[in-house]
């Protein structure tokens, strides 16, 4: 896989109150494309940062129904990835790449 399609499977960090409680049990969460598999973000992940993933969750978070000045739309759905990582390895999301 090269470093381009890593790039296209993980879309951004989610940096949340939620997110930064996990980061202390070596957690980290991204957005990540929604036709991702888990075997594609563990290669992305471990590619792009450098670490060893130990397990990767993922969930659907189904866009919304919204009204904007009378105007029904719909938000998209949204594929979040929960990768743990190995005792002893690190991503630093404020570093950035």
């Amino acid at each position: 896989m090269s470093r381009a399609s890593d790039y296209d499977v993980i879309v951004a960090p989610v940096v949340t109150e939620k997110s930064t409680i996990a980061s202390e049990n070596n957690q980290v969460v991204f957005d990540v494309a929604i036709d991702a598999t888990k075997p594609q973000i563990k290669a992305a992940v471990e590619s792009l940062f450098s670490v060893k993933v130990r397990a990767v969750n993922v969930n659907i978070r189904k866009g919304k129904v919204k009204k904007f000045r009378g105007i029904t739309g719909r938000r998209k759905d949204v594929k979040k990835a929960v990768v743990t990582l190995a005792e002893g390895q690190v991503i630093d999301i404020a570093s950035g790449l």
